[in-house]
């Protein structure tokens, strides 16, 4: 991957998670990391995911400097650098405030395989990042929430959001959008009564392995691909 393509994909991803119903104003943002080490490709402040541009793009060194693009960065940069620092295999990290997600965290409930979807933490309960409901809009917090990801394809935020990550763009997106889609299977199953069956450990790991190998997270990636590209077709 080359910077222009990296940049590429920071505009894909943006739209891929705004067609998957997380956008959020102008809020939440994707960020790829710079082939060249130098940083990471991230929207500029003030766009919504859906309708960011190459032009819309910095790329912001691991220091929190703009060296390309306009204005000044995200207050949360923070998140993807020190999530892209802490974890070199990563290529790509996504912060929204997906509403299924920050609804199922305030229940402060274990998270079960209940669905496809729910196995991706491998029967595991998904990591919560407890130390602020704020912006983490220091490196401290974003080393912290970095801490809390740990090895996970995502992480919960309670009164926040969540956060995703993976050794590709089509990863990260797709890791955002099954925990968002798990968390809103599990609260639609609490609205109606308890939950009574789900997956046990050893079949939720088996299914982690059998419905998300690389091949179909990248099949989910290119549907919100091409779903973003028929909503949006005359993007400058």
């Amino acid at each position: 991957m080359n910077a222009a393509e990296a940049r590429s994909l920071a505009v894909s991803a943006s739209h891929a998670l705004a067609a998957a119903g997380q956008g959020d104003m102008v809020w939440g943002h994707v960020a790829v990391r710079d082939p060249e080490g130098r940083g990471i490709w991230i929207k500029a402040p003030g766009w919504g995911l859906e309708e960011v541009t190459e032009d819309r793009l910095q790329l912001v060194s691991f220091d929190a400097t703009v060296l390309a693009g306009e204005g000044t960065p995200h207050k949360e940069c923070h998140i993807h650098l020190e999530i892209l620092r802490a974890r070199p295999g990563l290529v790509c990290s996504a912060h929204t405030h997906a509403q299924a997600a920050v609804a199922f965290a305030a229940l402060d409930t274990t998270l079960l395989p209940l669905s496809h979807e729910g196995a991706l933490f491998g029967g595991e309960d998904v990591p919560r990042f407890r130390d602020t409901g704020a912006l983490v809009s220091t490196p401290a917090l974003g080393r912290a929430l970095a801490g809390a990801l740990g090895d996970a394809p995502a992480a919960l935020m309670p009164k926040h959001g969540l956060v995703a990550a993976g050794a590709s763009v089509p990863a990260a997106v797709m890791h955002a959008v099954l925990l968002d889609r798990a968390c809103r299977t599990q609260l639609t199953t609490l609205a109606a009564g308890p939950a009574r069956v789900w997956s046990g450990a050893a079949e939720a790991r088996a299914k982690r392995a059998e419905c998300w190998p690389e091949s179909q997270l990248e099949a989910g990636w290119h549907y919100l691909v091409r779903r973003a590209a028929a909503r949006t077709p005359h993007q400058r």
